[in-house]
């Protein structure tokens, strides 16, 4: 048995209609974030456009805070497609996350040492 603690997950739409499909997309990729980390608590994914009046065409919002026991991350990223600035904030999340589950598992190890040492 895994000891799978549930995420909540809170979607906010800015300056844009969220569609279901939206919604799944973004809940999909932030879940599948528990793959790396599996401490992650809760999800809020804000997206959006940033303003109606670009030079260049519409730039599209993605940002995300992560709950995670003691920490709360927080990515934003910008693109001109909606789609693809929810997945560059989910894989800076995916690195985040690898590199926090890397300095637990090196002081978890560096314990195990130091209990060893007394030990002997």
């Amino acid at each position: 048995m895994f000891n799978v603690l549930s995420m909540i997950v809170t979607i906010h739409g800015t300056g844009i209609e969220l569609t279901p499909a939206i919604r799944e997309y973004a809940e999909t990729k932030i879940e599948s974030l528990t793959k790396f980390f599996d401490q992650i608590t809760k999800a809020e994914i804000d997206v959006g456009m940033t303003t109606q009046h670009h030079n260049k065409g519409e730039i599209y919002y993605a940002e995300v805070n992560l709950h995670i026991p003691g920490n709360v991350l927080r990515v934003s990223k910008e693109e001109k497609d909606l789609y693809k600035a929810i997945d560059t904030v989910k894989d800076h999340l995916k690195i985040d996350l690898e590199k926090i589950k890397g300095k637990k598992r090196a002081k978890d190890k560096k314990g195990l040492r130091q209990e060893k040492e007394y030990r002997a």
